[in-house]
């Protein structure tokens, strides 16, 4: 029998850092990078291609860090080097899986990562590699969400996936509020009207300008992120106006 023919032939994949962290003792938990990076190998061998952006909350937050008096601009940067750590993790588990990938900064860090240019970019997830960008958009006051939508403009991405700890889009946080709605589908101007935290509004700005849908779900249940691939409804998606 044939495999199933995926939905998506190119995707930008967003992680948090915390998504790295289920254990609170770890910054980085050994066994959590190994079930994404397998999971990861199950659609990369559907022959999509996977671009990666990773946050580095698990390790240093900057705009936490500039509350408490630090120089945002300093904190920023500290920000970034820790999604380069996140990045060579992943990368690390990933090719223990024997999935090729590659790690691009956006700032330059040779003896770690390849400098981001695009048009390398393209050529690696052309050959199969998935391409891990690492250091945001490399300048301070813009965030993760952000450097995962402009780099999914970029490559020309079908979908922005996001796993996080939760199955979609709620109206509040489902933990807290156990009865909070979840939204199957929503349009960018409802996340941002609503304030309701998927991304920041930048991130949800650039998507919604270059009609990229938005793909939140469960990062860790197993099997869901080749589901999202193969266009199965999982999650919350958002999107344009059904007219639109």
């Amino acid at each position: 029998m044939a495999a199933p023919a995926p939905a998506y032939k190119r995707v930008l994949l967003k992680l948090s850092g915390e998504a790295l962290r289920m254990n609170r003792e770890l910054e980085i938990d050994p066994a959590v990078v190994q079930r994404i990076a397998r999971e990861i190998k199950e659609i990369q061998a559907l022959g999509v291609q996977i671009g990666i952006v990773i946050g580095g909350g698990n390790i240093f937050r900057g705009l936490s860090a500039s509350a408490r008096g630090m120089d945002r601009v300093a904190a920023d940067h500290m920000g970034m080097l820790a999604t380069v750590i996140n990045s060579i993790a992943l990368q690390d588990f990933l090719e223990k899986e024997g999935v090729p990938s590659r790690v691009m900064s956006a700032i330059r860090l040779e003896a770690m990562a390849e400098p981001y240019i695009r048009r390398r970019a393209m050529a690696h997830l052309e050959k199969g590699y998935v391409v891990i960008f690492a250091a945001g958009t490399g300048n301070p006051y813009f965030t993760t969400d952000t450097a995962a939508a402009l780099r999914a403009i970029e490559i020309s991405a079908q979908a922005l996936l996001k796993g996080t700890k939760v199955d979609g889009i709620y109206s509040a946080d489902p933990v807290k509020e156990p009865a909070a709605k979840r939204y199957p589908a929503i349009t960018y101007t409802e996340v941002i009207d609503q304030q309701l935290g998927v991304m920041d509004a930048t991130a949800i700005t650039f998507c919604r300008e270059n009609r990229i849908p938005i793909i939140v779900f469960k990062l860790l249940d197993p099997g869901t992120l080749k589901r999202v691939i193969l266009g199965e409804t999982v999650g919350s998606i958002v999107q344009g106006e059904k007219n639109g």
